[in-house]
């Protein structure tokens, strides 16, 4: 008989839900926009009731309660998303199904598909590090999802400036943070147009690169990745990826020695599927 995995990939735009067999074959997925928590579960539930499920995987956006000790664990914590703040995420999924749920962030998730079936198969540790609407980063440690009394925060970073940077940034938090300096609304409002529309040899990417690499910079010293793996709309424009490289290497200035910088720093092996890959991984191992 067949064991049925269920996946929500949970983003604030939307919820990606799936089902697979043993073999990660996704038997269907459907994409369903995220909107107050009632209807947006409402929508999940009419999906997942159609199969016997055996567990499920969640990578939620967050901040999220990872802390199984937590009075809130499996809640979503403080976020701008109307309605979602305290919502018992898990609660609900566990009333409905009564199967074993594991639960990560969107980005922990990511970061677990690319490890198992993308851009980092072959190695015992990554960083995925998202970079679009915000900047997210999860981290696999020794094979491990990296989680403590809660889960890692990577876009908000402290970062030193570039001297002739003036943008105030964008994060409302910290005006100097990863996020609030490169993620997409950061870009536009230095621009005034979207990534895709601005011209390759724009200085603004030179900009662009040195922040990235200096947070990528930070991981490396902290955890010592095997690989960094860069995904979000932002990197969908290819040609930044050589620029923080270039730009890794002279700000680390040779004081720790990496893996080549071309198999170190790389864009995702699975596309816009690494999620819901890790959220199925995920669902896999519950217990």
């Amino acid at each position: 008989m067949t064991k049925w995995y269920g996946a929500i990939e949970a983003g604030g735009t939307k919820f990606v839900c799936a089902v697979s067999d043993e073999a990660l074959e996704i038997k269907e997925r459907v994409s369903i926009p995220t909107e107050n928590p009632e209807t947006t579960i409402q929508a999940v539930f009419d999906f997942f009731d159609q199969y016997a499920l055996h567990s499920i995987g969640v990578g939620s956006f967050g901040p999220i309660d990872v802390n199984p000790t937590s009075k809130t664990y499996g809640h979503i914590m403080a976020t701008p998303k109307p309605g979602w703040e305290g919502f018992d995420f898990v609660g609900a999924l566990k009333n409905r199904y009564h199967v074993p749920i594991a639960w990560t962030t969107d980005v922990n998730a990511a970061a677990y598909g690319e490890l198992h079936r993308g851009a980092a198969q072959g190695t015992n540790s990554c960083i995925y590090l998202t970079i679009g609407t915000g900047v997210g980063g999860g981290a696999v440690v020794n094979g491990q999802v990296l989680e403590g009394f809660s889960h890692p925060e990577m876009g908000h970073i402290q970062l030193k400036r570039l001297e002739n940077d003036t943008y105030q940034g964008k994060c409302p938090y910290h005006s100097d943070c990863l996020e609030g300096l490169v993620a997409g609304p950061a870009l536009g409002e230095r621009t005034g147009k979207p990534g895709a529309e601005i011209e390759k040899d724009d200085a603004v990417w030179e900009t662009q690169a040195y922040y990235i690499a200096q947070g990528l910079m930070a991981y490396t010293l902290v955890l010592s990745p095997e690989r960094i793996i860069l995904g979000g709309g932002v990197m969908k424009q290819a040609h930044l990826f050589p620029l923080i490289r270039e730009s890794f290497k002279k700000q680390m200035a040779d004081y720790v020695v990496t893996p080549d910088l071309e198999d170190y720093i790389v864009p995702t092996g699975l596309g816009d599927n690494s999620g819901i890959t890790g959220c199925l991984l995920l669902a896999m191992e519950a217990k």
